[in-house]
């Protein structure tokens, strides 16, 4: 069973079902996430939606890329996670199935290609405390 994280689905709604691939990246004692500004800024594991016809890891490379500027390599799943939110940027209520993945940053290739995306390196005791969802922060706290 997929555990459930963030508040339960409200019966009245109907949800959408958005795969998606988010990793943890540590290097060192650091370790690579993202901010998104906006309305609420939120600290978060890079990552993103799976597209049609991709594979869960095509699109972490591909989100963690768009969203940090960095390669990476050896990708690991831990596991999944769901959590059933609204995405205001796609006027969507989403029932998120997020595969979490360890993964290594190599290379950067150069500067986020999504908006409103800001790469921070912090220690691996900050991070579990700082990101914006308790799923993202269970997987963090159990590896970091």
């Amino acid at each position: 069973m997929i555990p459930r994280f963030g508040p339960a689905p409200l019966r009245a709604r109907s949800y959408t079902l958005r795969p998606g691939a988010y990793a943890l990246l540590p290097l060192g004692d650091r370790v690579l996430i993202t901010r998104q500004l906006g309305d609420e800024d939120e600290f978060q594991l890079p990552g993103g939606g799976i597209d049609r016809g991709e594979c869960p890891l095509r699109a972490l490379h591909r989100e963690v890329y768009e969203e940090t500027g960095y390669r990476i390599a050896a990708p690991r799943r831990l596991g999944a996670f769901r959590r059933f939110v609204y995405m205001p940027e796609y006027d969507l209520w989403a029932e998120k199935l997020c595969h979490i993945y360890m993964a290594r940053p190599t290379l950067r290739v150069g500067p986020p290609l999504e908006p409103l995306h800001e790469v921070h390196w912090l220690s691996r005791a900050e991070v579990p405390e700082l990101l914006g969802n308790s799923g993202d922060r269970a997987f963090a706290q159990a590896v970091l």
